[in-house]
């Protein structure tokens, strides 16, 4: 059974950094499309970034393009997630899920799912 675990949540002030680490076992990276999803409480989960590297392409939700990037450690098995200059609506409970056939920042096709970190941005 595919088993995601995110860590390297946190909390940190507007402008800060954090870098997220999703360590997957029992499947390999390599073959699947990784993703970032994040969800606040009373909103819509939503979409942060994905990578299929076996084809090396990346996709960002809008809110986060030019301040994210996902990238991926194939040896260790691991996704990452580079959050600069955070903002408080940045504020979620952010999920490493996987897809095996579909990718990008819709949840479709992500049916493997991490328990979440917990990112909190101040003001």
């Amino acid at each position: 059974q595919v088993q995601l675990v995110e860590s390297g949540g946190g909390s940190v002030q507007a402008g800060g950094s954090l870098r997220l680490s999703c360590a997957a076992s029992k499947f390999v990276i390599a073959n699947y499309c990784m993703g970032w999803f994040r969800q606040a409480p009373g909103k819509e989960r939503e979409g942060v970034a994905s990578i299929n590297t076996a084809e090396g392409l990346t996709y960002y939700g809008d809110s986060v393009k030019g301040r994210f990037t996902i990238s991926a450690d194939n040896t260790k098995n691991t996704v990452y997630l580079q959050m600069n200059n955070l903002q408080p609506e940045d504020t979620a409970m952010y999920y490493c899920a996987a897809s095996r056939w579909l990718c990008g920042v819709a949840a479709a096709g992500f049916r493997s799912w991490g328990q979440g970190t917990q990112v909190n941005v101040s003001s």
